[in-house]
């Protein structure tokens, strides 16, 4: 049954020769990577009138030269991660460039941030979607946290079927949105140059405004650079492209950038020119969209349009989370398991990790996750800092090129990064103060994993090169656990008597049935009249510890003389797997705690049902 539905969710395994036809254009790789940066769009301009409307309504006019010191940034940022893409085509971005230029443990806080950053941008992506839906159907809003789960889960399954398939999918909400806004953008500029709509910014440019600081400018400034988070996943994903991947990667990467610059200074010029204030019954977006267009048809449509990007822009960090944590299990930060490619060829682990973390914060701060924008900000500007500086030293390393140039371009980028770092720890600690809890914990995660991966590897390596002798033992003891006498039991001591010197049943008694028990060892030892037969009383109602520390007595006993002792666990097999939950789980439970002793081996005997 498992096996059907995971066939119907997912679809049939793909060939590891398929992998060619999952890798992706550049039309779909935008749909598929740049929805996180694109959609925050919406909120991006809003982010910053709603902190300068606290000083005065004139103050509005700075949106202007804030959006022009965030679309500065974008532009370096653009840059840097272009010249990334060709530098290091394997993917793992910031993490990458930050480990190979300032050391590890510089490449693991990029790495870690981003982690953490991706399922922030899921659990913020969702219940942003998630709200735009409960607006339109106010019936709905007492089931949010339900419905952003469930989104999320509809995101994970639609990742497990591969990226083709996720790709195709996020066409059209994506380009959708694209049309839309590029519509309300057009449209609205056409009408400003023809007159059709009236100026009622509050202040014009270049009035000066009283009250006015450079502290409020750079907390108006920390919180429109949101608008950029998401930029930084086309070079975590490079391999996913079609060749050539670096040329392929870098266009797309120079496409989106050019769409958000033109959305993010189009929407932020008509807010300052409609007068548009923030609103907590109606978003900025939606009051530009209605000056522009009215409340008719293509209203409605932008409306839609938002909801649906904002519900699927989770799927950038489904398809970059994945490749990152690859790359960190490739250098043993994280589990091998992060290695492992699923039925459709998708890194299924890192999805279906990336999921839960996303659930798990929803369900922590029940669906109301846009306080944490200011964490989610921090979490991306920090590898930002760390991948542009680390540009600068791979420039005066390799000097290929207009290095200098680049260089330029990384230094700019860095500094102004650098300073929306500082600026949000200092003006948003509130917000932010878990990100200074949370980085050293996940660091302690990675270097306790990687310290665990170099004790194996040193391990079994001493073991291959070392001079021992091959041991030779004497003999072999077998234990043989006994519940009842069955056809199980039977096969498992004929097994034993072949492989084993010196053969033990050992069944564990209870109180509960003393008639049941006596019986028990009759049977056995008129079935099997040449082998000792061991009844160990339990008073504890426990299998588990009589036999264990019986084990470990027959175990010293046989290394005395020189013997190997094997502890054979009989069970049976259902010939349907579900039949499995029918039936107690103590052969699997023994074999656990067994697992525990380096002088006993342990070995399973199967009896397979037939009906």
């Amino acid at each position: 049954m498992w096996r059907y539905l995971k066939r119907v969710l997912i679809g049939k395994p793909l060939k590891t020769m398929d992998e060619g036809g999952q890798e992706l254009t550049k039309f779909k790789a935008l749909a598929l990577l740049s929805s996180d940066a694109l959609s925050s769009v919406a909120y991006g301009t809003e982010q910053i009138t709603t902190v300068l409307i606290t000083l005065s309504a004139a103050a509005l006019m700075y949106q202007l030269w804030v959006a022009a010191l965030v679309l500065v940034l974008l532009f370096a940022i653009t840059l840097s991660y272009q010249q990334i893409i060709h530098a290091y085509p394997s993917g793992g971005g910031a993490y990458v460039v930050a480990s190979t230029n300032w050391g590890q443990s510089a490449g693991l806080v990029a790495g870690g941030s981003l982690l953490v950053d991706y399922m922030l941008t899921v659990a913020v992506s969702t219940t942003s979607g998630t709200e735009a839906i409960t607006s339109a159907i106010p019936a709905l809003y007492p089931y949010s946290v339900l419905i952003s789960v469930l989104i999320v889960i509809g995101i994970m399954l639609l990742n497990l079927r591969g990226m083709r398939e996720s790709a195709s999918f996020l066409t059209v909400p994506v380009y959708f949105f694209i049309l839309m806004i590029l519509g309300m953008v057009g449209f609205g500029l056409y009408n400003i140059a023809s007159g059709n709509i009236t100026y009622h910014a509050a202040a014009h440019v270049g009035t000066p405004v009283q009250g006015m600081t450079l502290l409020l400018f750079l907390r108006a400034f920390s919180s429109g650079s949101s608008s950029l988070t998401g930029v930084e996943a086309i070079s975590n994903a490079v391999p996913n492209f079609k060749e050539p991947k670096r040329h392929n990667a870098a266009a797309t990467l120079a496409i989106m950038a050019g769409i958000l610059a033109i959305f993010f200074a189009g929407i932020t010029y008509l807010s300052y020119y409609l007068g548009i204030r923030p609103q907590s019954s109606q978003t900025v977006l939606s009051q530009i969209a209605s000056g522009v267009f009215g409340h008719g048809v293509l209203y409605y449509l932008l409306q839609l349009s938002t909801a649906a990007i904002l519900a699927v822009a989770a799927n950038t960090g489904f398809s970059a989370f994945p490749i990152l944590a690859y790359n960190m299990a490739k250098d043993k930060f994280l589990p091998h398991a992060y290695l492992d490619r699923g039925d459709r060829l998708s890194y299924s682990n890192g999805i279906i990790s990336l999921a839960v973390g996303a659930i798990v914060l929803i369900l922590i701060f029940h669906g109301q996750t846009t306080l944490l924008i200011p964490l989610y900000a921090i979490g991306v500007f920090v590898p930002f800092v760390l991948s542009q500086s680390g540009m600068i030293i791979h420039w005066f390393r390799t000097r290929e090129g207009w290095w200098l140039g680049k260089a330029a371009i990384n230094l700019l980028g860095a500094l102004i990064s650098l300073a929306l770092v500082i600026t949000l720890l200092f003006l948003h600690f509130v917000n932010v103060w878990p990100y200074l809890i949370i980085m050293p914990l996940i660091l302690w995660m990675f270097y306790r994993i990687h310290q665990h991966y170099q004790n194996v590897a040193r391990q079994l390596r001493v073991a291959a090169k070392a001079k021992v002798e091959d041991h030779e033992y004497d003999g072999a003891t077998v234990i043989v656990l006994v519940s009842n006498i069955t056809r199980v039991t039977t096969g498992a001591i004929n097994y034993a008597k072949s492989i084993g010197d010196y053969v033990i049943a050992m069944h564990v008694s209870f109180d509960e049935n003393p008639k049941k028990e006596h019986k028990t060892a009759q049977e056995f030892k008129e079935e099997f009249p040449d082998i000792r037969f061991v009844d160990i009383h339990s008073s504890y109602r426990s299998i588990a510890t009589p036999t264990l520390r019986f084990c470990d007595v027959i175990a010293k006993r046989a290394a005395e003389r020189n013997f190997t002792t094997t502890v054979l666990v009989p069970q049976f097999v259902p010939r349907h797997p579900w039949q499995n939950v029918l039936h107690n789980q103590t052969a699997l439970r023994l074999r656990t705690v067994l697992n525990s002793r380096e002088n006993i081996i342990v070995s399973t005997y199967n009896y397979h049902l037939k009906e």
